[in-house]
């Protein structure tokens, strides 16, 4: 296929035909399109967006390009949940085994570190033996039995998007809205899911810091979703500040797991109890937010959430021993502690800075083929607008040698910014809603 033409309409503004977005993702597919010339196209749509129709046409040839799940022969509801992504952005590992036991099916595909965010497979493979690549057999067949199954996109699922997700991320065209959620909905509505919560990040951190940019990225996906039978709502979530306390591939699965336990970070369990209350909505176990609360934090209580993990790490080749020993994860060779260079409050804790030395230090990818350091990171003992004292422990740095414990110090310097005064306050930590039945602020 000669897709020149097709580059030069998109680079002049104009659009392409639903059959053409057929052909050329099928041509890109098969190899029959080279990467330089999707790159050109892809910034050109980065450049010039993508108008409705195009949007509905490239997500559904991405999500024609493979296989897709089915899940209408069990007797229970199959939902997921997707984040935009931030740093210390841990919900997945703790939502989905917590939704699971409360009786909805989650078939959750879920991607590895973009950009500055961590990956949420890249956390699940932290523990010894786990196995994210499963086929779209094994894939039905545990979702079947545990009701749970935390994977990666195989090349039978959207291949397409595989490829140009890929692609993206090495030609700077990810912070695009028509392509995050033609992205997104293609890999979401090839589970066979019959709904679809969304968190959609807001702030410093967020791919997409404006708000109402992520508010029509949440539109432009409730739009596709609904179209393809998938009910969908978002909720806006902050990314002005690390979401939890770890922040690192290691440290945020050991923050999961301590979570799973009860033992989590309020903020971290506020955002996680809120979009698994939606999915226990949207899956009809529960009539209101109140009482899926209820039945979120009973299923912490008893154990039931975490013995469903433990059920989903076995079952997946992982060493289920990690939830009794975190010991068991990648170990960082050097730890040490920050301390707050002068009394006086924490103005800020900058999640793009501390995602950003996560890279550096070997704990995230400038490539999709480079090997992570998976125990790199920070743990942070402090939020906006603490009031601290000259020489107290803001934050833990780990690291593989004295080099990048150096790097892990310098952005701990920037990333945690002092003011004498109270500073003004952070983002509220779920701002808004947003349904086929519009937006509403919560806060």
């Amino acid at each position: 296929m000669w897709a020149g033409p097709l580059i030069e309409r998109k680079r002049d503004g104009g659009a392409l035909e639903p059959d053409e977005w057929r052909s050329l993702i099928a041509a890109y597919t098969a190899g029959r399109v080279p990467d330089y010339q999707m790159s050109a196209l892809l910034m050109a749509a980065f450049l010039n967006g993508l108008e409705p129709a195009e949007v509905a046409a490239l997500t559904g040839a991405m999500l024609d390009s493979g296989a897709r799940l089915r899940f209408d022969h069990i007797r229970v509801p199959c939902v997921d949940k997707h984040s935009t992504g931030g740093v210390g952005d841990k919900v997945s590992l703790v939502l989905a085994p917590l939704v699971a036991s409360c009786g909805v099916a989650v078939p959750m595909i879920s991607g590895r570190a973009l950009g500055h965010t961590g990956g949420t497979l890249d956390k699940l493979e932290a523990i010894p033996g786990f196995r994210t690549a499963l086929s779209p057999a094994e894939i039905q067949r545990q979702v079947e039995l545990l009701g749970c199954a935390m994977i990666g996109q195989s090349a039978d699922i959207a291949p397409a998007d595989r490829k140009l997700y890929a692609l993206r991320d090495a030609t700077s065209t990810v912070e695009s809205i028509p392509l995050i959620a033609a992205s997104i909905m293609s890999k979401k509505l090839a589970e066979g899911i019959s709904g679809l919560v969304l968190d959609i990040k807001r702030g410093s951190g967020a791919f997409l810091p404006d708000l109402e940019d992520e508010l029509e990225l949440a539109r432009t996906m409730i739009r596709l979703g609904e179209d393809h039978g998938c009910r969908t709502v978002a909720l806006v979530t902050a990314m002005d500040r690390p979401l939890g306390n770890a922040c690192g591939v290691a440290l945020e699965t050991e923050e999961a797991i301590a979570a799973l336990r009860g033992e989590a970070p309020a903020d971290l369990m506020e955002v996680t109890y809120a979009l698994a209350a939606e999915m226990l909505m949207l899956g009809g176990v529960a009539r209101s937010a109140p009482d899926a609360r209820a039945m979120l934090e009973q299923a912490i209580r008893s154990g039931k959430a975490a013995s469903t993990f433990r059920s989903v790490v076995a079952a997946q080749g992982g060493n289920p021993a990690v939830l009794d020993d975190p010991g068991l994860l990648p170990q960082a060779k050097e730890v040490t502690t920050y301390q707050a260079p002068r009394a006086g409050y924490v103005a800020c804790v900058a999640p793009r800075v501390l995602g950003k030395a996560i890279v550096e230090m070997g704990g995230g990818r400038r490539t999709m083929e480079d090997a992570i350091d998976a125990s790199v990171g920070f743990v942070i003992a402090v939020r906006p607008g603490d009031a601290v004292e000259a020489g107290q422990p803001l934050a833990s740095i780990y690291a593989g040698n004295a080099d990048t414990l150096r790097l892990g110090l310098s952005a701990l310097s920037r990333a945690l910014r002092l003011s004498p005064e109270p500073p003004a306050p952070a983002l509220p930590l779920i701002s808004h809603r947003v349904s086929t039945g519009g937006v509403e602020t919560l806060t």
